[in-house]
């Protein structure tokens, strides 16, 4: 879709053309929403999955496995089937009135007046820059975003020896993206005591993979001129430092929502997460505004973002037709080895959320770790779950632990230790 100056008058604006935004799009036009529009501003929708040539996405949410651009292009074929408009170039910079959002492309600036709106503009890496790495300011240093956009849009090839900062699910991402270019990892380092990832990913990326991941360790200077020589690690443990000669140094993950567009119509943020704080329906502070995907969890996987935006149709169109806004009364507390926790605001008389899943950050590895809820000096339950928490990936929690939370005694702290 092509913009023109002037104004459109919508049901639905979707601010973002990812998994979530598609999903979200598709489903609430099969709810009988009419006039659902997407706000895309890379030219092309599909968000991160159109960069990234390896598998393994699309198994929760449409029980194929297939790869990234495949599932891309399922996603916005979905989405357009069903009627949704993907206006894409676009960006929206601010808003104009509670509901309306002033949009820029090139072939126009205009306002979109909606009844609902939904963000999901999904999460960005944090560069070199923002993790303070000293050094030389040589060419050959990426996020994994920035490598996959360089490689699969721009057709540029990365170095020869690469160094891989961070060892979470989407380092692996860069992993293979390097290795489709062949360029060797020399090194994954983390600074974590074990690897952020799963171990169905990590055993094979070391054994079949060959990669050598260093735990407890740092890069703490890039060298290098016009292109990068070597990077310098340093083991937080003993001190010791050492020289790594490589031509490529991707930084990946440790996240941070991109949330300009909510602050600026100051919806609430958790300063934690840095993600919109939503309750179990992704209703955000703002009455009419709703949040999906990694904006409010930054960050998981491609089809969990996708599932928030079939869980948030429902609430869309039952926004749509009774015009109602409650705040959730129910404030929900991280403590212990959990960062923070979405949904941020619960009503335990309201719908579950996405999945039945709370979600969560943590601060360290826990191979068993317990939950426990507390309300008003009391505690109302405690779990001890049987899969793992670890920093770097999403921490799952049953939505059954809230069970006796009571909307008059105030906020629930959840504690995992």
């Amino acid at each position: 879709m092509t913009a023109r100056s002037g104004d459109l008058h919508v049901d639905v604006a979707v601010i973002g053309g990812g998994p979530a935004g598609l999903s979200a799009a598709t489903h609430l036009r099969a709810a009988g929403v009419g006039d659902v529009l997407i706000i895309e501003r890379e030219h092309q929708a599909g968000g991160i999955p159109r960069h990234s040539q390896h598998t393994g996405y699309g198994i929760r949410d449409l029980h194929r496995v297939l790869n990234g651009p495949a599932y891309a292009a399922e996603l916005v074929a979905r989405a357009e089937a069903c009627g949704a408009r993907i206006l894409t170039g676009a960006m929206a910079t601010g808003w104009s009135g509670p509901l309306s959002l002033d949009v820029t492309s090139p072939s126009g600036v205009y306002r979109v007046h909606a009844r609902a709106v939904i963000i999901a503009t999904g999460a960005r890496e944090r560069p070199r820059t923002a993790r303070m790495v000293a050094g030389d300011r040589p060419s050959g240093v990426y996020t994994t975003g920035q490598l996959q956009n360089a490689t699969a849009i721009w057709g540029q090839h990365p170095g020869s020896r690469a160094v891989i900062v961070g060892a979470e699910l989407v380092s692996w991402s860069a992993v293979m993206t390097l290795r489709h270019h062949r360029c060797h990892v020399a090194l994954m380092t983390t600074q974590y005591a074990r690897a952020e990832s799963y171990a169905a990913m990590t055993l094979p990326g070391r054994l079949l993979l060959g990669v050598r991941v260093a735990t407890r360790t740092q890069v703490v200077q890039i060298i290098g001129k016009d292109r990068v020589q070597a990077v310098r690690i340093t083991h937080l443990d003993s001190g010791k430092s050492a020289l790594v000669p490589c031509d490529t140094v991707v930084f990946t993950g440790d996240w941070i929502a991109d949330n300009e567009l909510a602050r600026a119509h100051e919806v609430a943020v958790d300063p934690t997460s840095s993600g919109i704080i939503v309750d179990a329906g992704l209703r955000t502070s703002a009455a009419g505004v709703f949040a999906i995907g990694n904006v409010v969890h930054p960050v998981d996987t491609a089809d969990v973002a996708a599932l928030d935006g079939v869980h948030v149709a429902a609430q869309v169109a039952d926004y749509l037709h009774h015009q109602s806004w409650a705040t959730a009364p129910v404030e929900l507390q991280a403590a212990g080895a959990l960062r923070w926790v979405s949904p941020g605001r619960i009503d335990p008389s309201g719908p579950a959320p996405a999945r039945s899943r709370l979600l969560g950050w943590g601060s360290t590895v826990l191979r068993t770790p317990t939950i426990t809820v507390e309300q008003g000096g009391i505690c109302l339950s405690r779990q001890k779950l049987v899969w793992p928490m670890s920093p770097g990936r999403a921490f799952r929690m049953p939505w059954s632990i809230l069970a006796n939370v009571h909307p008059s005694r105030g906020p629930a702290t959840i504690t995992v230790a």
